[in-house]
Parts: C-alpha cells; sequence; structure tokens
C-alpha cells in the first residue's frame, strides 16, 4: 500500500498526504519551488528575507504575535526554512488542530502585509545573522565551497545575500519576488501523521483561487571544469582550520543517484566512515569530519568538510585527497558496502519514521522532481547498489584535476594549497 497519497486543487495546486495510523499528532507543511537560487544579484537574500517578512503580520492577523499567540495557544511548533531550491513552512501540533495549523500558514503565505517599518526592523536582524554566520566558520565554509565550485551565480552565492542588497530592499522587492514565485505550480501543501478528513475541500477554499506562472525558472549553472586544482583560502585569524574538499557530482535524478550515495556513505557517512578513522582516529587531525553528497536539480557536489589544526593542515588535506582518490582507484570491499548499504538505510528509515520527516522526504521529491517516491522504493534501490556500480561512478567524478579545495583559517598562500590537491 503507498505511503504518500497525492491529490490537485482546481488550479492543479498539489496536495501531499502521508496518513499514519498510530499518530496523534500532524505535521502540516507548505513547500514552494522557491529558494536563494531564483534571486538576481539586485535581490540576493530575497527568499530567505522574505521567509521572516511572512512571519510578520497580515490582515487579520496584524502583527507576529497575533499569529504565533495562535499556534502557541494550539501547543503546536511553528517554523520555516529557506535553501537553494526550495523553502518550506511548517506547523506541528495535535491532530484536532490541524485546521487551525493550515488557516495560520496559508494566511501569512497569501496575505502578509510586507509593512514598510517591520521590513527596516527585520534588516538589523537578518544583518546580525549574516554577522553571526560569518563568524562560524564550520558553517560559513560550505559557502566559500559552493561558491568555488558553483560559481557567481545564484547556486554559487550565500542564501542570506550581502548587506548591501539586504539594506536595499523595499516593500516592491519583496511583492515582485513573491508574485512570481509563490504561485500555485510551484507549490505543494504536505500533510503526514493524523491526516483526518476533509482535507481537499478545506485546502480548495484556501489555495483553488491562486494562480499558475508556468514562464518562470532560474539560470542554469556551467561549472568550470578547466583542468584543476582549483582553491580558494578566506583569511580568519583563528585557532582551528575549516576544509572542503570535493568534485562535481550529479543532479537529483541521476540514475545512479544511489550509488552516489553509498560511495558518500563509505567515505564520510558516520563514525566507521573511512574519512573518520582515517582522519580523526588514527590521526587525530580533526574533531569533526565527514563526507556527503549534495544534489541540486542540474547539477551537483560530492564533498568531504573537516575542522583541523591549523599547523598541520597540510596533512589534513593530504589525507583527505588520499582517501577521495582511493575511491577511484579500488573498488570497495564487498563487507564495506553492505555496512554502508546498511547504515543508509538505516538513517533513513529514523528519518522517515516521524510524520515531520516523513513528509519532509516526500516533500523534496515532489517539489524538486515533480514526484515523491514511495519510501520503499528507496530501500529497493539502494539494495540494488553493486560494488561495480559505487566503483563506476567514483572513477567517474574523482580524478586529481577536478579536485576543489576550500580553506577558512589565518592563511593567504593558495599556491601552498594548490601543490597539496595537485
Amino acid at each position: 500500500m503507498p505511503v504518500f497519497e497525492r491529490q490537485e486543487l482546481s488550479n492543479g495546486l498539489r496536495v501531499l498526504s502521508a496518513p499514519l495510523a498510530h499518530a496523534q499528532s500532524v505535521s502540516c507543511f507548505v513547500m514552494l519551488a522557491a529558494g536563494s537560487r531564483y534571486e538576481r544579484a539586485d535581490n540576493r537574500g530575497i527568499a530567505h528575507f522574505a521567509e521572516h517578512m511572512f512571519f510578520k503580520g497580515t490582515e487579520r492577523r496584524p502583527n507576529s504575535r497575533d499569529l504565533t499567540s495562535t499556534i502557541d495557544g494550539i501547543g503546536g511548533e511553528f517554523n520555516a526554512f529557506t535553501g537553494k531550491e526550495y523553502t518550506g513552512y511548517f506547523v506541528r501540533c495535535a491532530g484536532e488542530n490541524r485546521d487551525t495549523a493550515f488557516d495560520v500558514l496559508l494566511d501569512m503565505l497569501r496575505h502578509s502585509k510586507f509593512d514598510p517599518e517591520e521590513i527596516e526592523r527585520e534588516k538589523g536582524v537578518i544583518l546580525e545573522e549574516m554577522n553571526m554566520y560569518q563568524d562560524t566558520p564550520r558553517d560559513h565554509i560550505g559557502t566559500v565551497y559552493e561558491h568555488l565550485i558553483f560559481g557567481d551565480n545564484p547556486l554559487g552565492w550565500e542564501t542570506l545575500g550581502t548587506k548591501e542588497t539586504i539594506r536595499a530592499a523595499s516593500r516592491d522587492t519583496f511583492m515582485d519576488y513573491v508574485d512570481e514565485w509563490y504561485t500555485a505550480d510551484r507549490m505543494v501543501v504536505g500533510i503526514s501523521g493524523m491526516v483526518g478528513d476533509d482535507l481537499t475541500p478545506m485546502l480548495e477554499d484556501l489555495l483553488g483561487d491562486m494562480r499558475a506562472n508556468g514562464n518562470a525558472s532560474f539560470p542554469p549553472v556551467t561549472l568550470d571544469r578547466s583542468p584543476g586544482p582549483h582553491v580558494r583560502v578566506q583569511h580568519k585569524d583563528a585557532d582551528q582550520a575549516h576544509i572542503c574538499v570535493g568534485v562535481p557530482s550529479y543532479p537529483v535524478d541521476h540514475p545512479d543517484r544511489y550509488a552516489l550515495q553509498l560511495l558518500a556513505t563509505v567515505l564520510g557517512g558516520g563514525m566507521s566512515s573511512r574519512l573518520f578513522l582515517e582522519v580523526r582516529e588514527r590521526r587525530g587531525l580533526s574533531y569533526y569530519v565527514h563526507g556527503s553528497a549534495h544534489s541540486y536539480t542540474d547539477t551537483g557536489t560530492l564533498v568531504a568538510q573537516a575542522g583541523v589544526d591549523i599547523t598541520r593542515i597540510d596533512e589534513a588535506v593530504k589525507v583527505v585527497v588520499e582517501q577521495f582518490q582511493r575511491m577511484a582507484d579500488e573498488p570497495v570491499p564487498a563487507d564495506e558496502l553492505e555496512k554502508a548499504r546498511s547504515f543508509a538505510k538505516g538513517r533513513f528509515v529514523l528519518q522517515t519514521e516521524s510524520p515531520q520527516g516523513l513528509i519532509m522526504f516526500g516533500l523534496r521529491r515532489e517539489v524538486l522532481e515533480g514526484r515523491a517516491v514511495e519510501p520503499a522504493e528507496v530501500l529497493a534501490a539502494l539494495d540494488a547498489v553493486t560494488v561495480e556500480d559505487v566503483h563506476r561512478v567514483a572513477q567517474d567524478l574523482i580524478a586529481r584535476d577536478d579536485l576543489y579545495l576550500a580553506v577558512i583559517g589565518p592563511f593567504d598562500d593558495e599556491e601552498r594549497f594548490t601543490a597539496l590537491v595537485d
């Protein structure tokens, strides 16, 4: 029996539901194919800034307290997130309060005031969020790396935007962005847990008059595939350096996506991965180290990240590069692949066991690919990956002249690091 049920409203807006018979709570989501990748140079950061402003009041609920007190009044959790290719808003609450949760969510997404005084006040909040982020190199290194590998375009830009574009934002900036991207064809409503009855008629009343905008799109990314290595160093006085080493990878719908997932798991997933054992356990070069595959609709990256001793950074980079190359040079032993497969499947089960995790998984697939894959299909696809698949993907992706290295730390000499990954 399918886990996900998919329906459409009269205007084509999609509704994805995942009823769970045992659940007493409900997770109510709205996710849109609208994120920082859909920005221009003159409105960078508007996707994330708009996420903040939707919580500032509507005509029916004039200020943020009116919105939040309604959700607090039902004991719910209320939040949102902005990524490169999607933005999500959600309320988690007792199943009996489902209608209240959606009334608040859809009121704010359709009728927010974007009051100019609130916009000016929130600019200070966003600017301080930027300062916090830039002062946290463990978080910021990912931005430095993505700008290096994806380039000077929306996919390579920082989601928060720039201080200049945030200061320059006006009410018209928000309204233009929302009118273009917050449309029926880009929105998916998701619900999981104690779904209840009469969901579609309620959503039809709240969203059935919403228009579509089928012409909207984002600019494609052309990666710099010139002979490498490619290195970027951002100087920051600190007692620890943060590094990302990686290669271009596959988009979300690539047929080898599951082989790539297991490759990333062998490389850097969990405390028994190759990177963890070699970089931390055997050599004591870092406290944290991990590897992962990040995929977007038309590209992706396989990347390792670590925080390392500044006096031993050369050794750390060398060891990480060696582990990448080893994946391409040698097939993964069968027993190591089975361990990685069990790890990946176990983490997926943990993710999709809760109403929130289950519907977030389905929504990401629905928004980015147009289809929510059944969890059983994912588990079967992971089971089907062979040693040969993983080795083929590793050889396809990993080559010394394609390595990208980003560094944050008390360094200025990029040539020094170029030699390490050359």
